[in-house]
C-alpha cells in the first residue's frame, strides 16, 4: 500500500487530474442520461441495483429483473454494464489522484493520512465486484440463490458507503487545501 500511495504521490499533478477528471464525468454523465434511463424506462417504479444505497433483498431482485422483462436485463447488460465496467476503474483512480494532488497542496508527503486516498479504490473494487454479480443475476434469473443477491446487495452497500466516506474526504481536503492557501497569503 506504500508502494502505491507513492506512485499516486509521484503522479498527482492538476493536468492530469483535470484530464482524468473530465473523462470521468463524461462517463457518469452518460451512464445518468443514457444507459442508466434506457434500463429504468422498462420499470419506472423500481430502483435498479446499481442506484440502491442500502442495498437490496432476493424479493427485491426477482421482482425488478422479472419487471425489466428480457429486452431490459439485455439492455442492462449492453449499455449500462459496460460504461460500469469502465467508470470504477476512472472513478478509483482520478479521485485517488484528486485527493492526493488536493493534500500534497498542505499536509507532508510522508503523513499517514495518505492512506485515506486509497478509499476511492476501494469503491471502485467494490463496483466491479457487484457489477460481477449483477451479471450473474440477470444471466441467471430467475434461477439464482438469495446468497448471490445478499452478496450484490453486499457490495453494493460497500461502494456506496465508500463513496460517501470519498466526498467527505474530498471536502476536508478542500477545506485544508483553501486553508493552507489562505495560511500562504497572510
Amino acid at each position: 500500500m506504500k508502494k502505491l500511495i507513492h506512485v499516486l504521490q509521484n503522479n498527482a499533478s492538476g493536468k492530469l487530474v483535470l484530464v482524468l477528471l473530465l473523462i470521468t464525468m463524461a462517463i457518469y454523465l452518460t451512464m445518468i442520461f443514457y444507459s442508466i434511463p434506457a434500463v429504468v424506462s422498462f420499470a419506472p417504479e423500481l430502483v435498479l441495483f446499481d442506484m440502491s444505497p442500502t442495498g437490496y433483498s432476493y424479493q427485491n431482485a426477482l421482482e425488478l429483473l422479472g419487471v425489466l422483462g428480457p429486452e431490459g436485463r439485455s439492455i442492462y447488460l449492453t449499455r449500462q454494464l459496460p460504461l460500469d465496467f469502465i467508470y470504477p476503474g476512472l472513478f478509483a483512480i482520478t479521485y485517488s489522484l484528486l485527493l492526493v494532488w488536493l493534500l500534497l497542496k498542505s499536509i507532508s508527503q510522508k503523513s499517514k493520512i495518505f492512506y485515506l486516498t486509497l478509499v476511492p479504490i476501494l469503491a471502485g473494487i467494490c463496483d466491479y465486484i457487484e457489477n460481477i454479480f449483477i451479471i450473474v443475476m440477470i444471466n441467471s434469473f430467475p434461477d439464482f440463490s438469495s446468497n448471490i443477491v445478499g452478496a450484490a446487495s453486499l457490495f453494493t452497500i460497500m461502494k456506496s458507503s465508500f463513496t460517501s466516506i470519498f466526498f467527505i474526504l474530498l471536502l476536508w481536503a478542500v477545506f485544508m487545501y483553501f486553508k493552507n492557501r489562505r495560511n500562504i497569503h497572510k
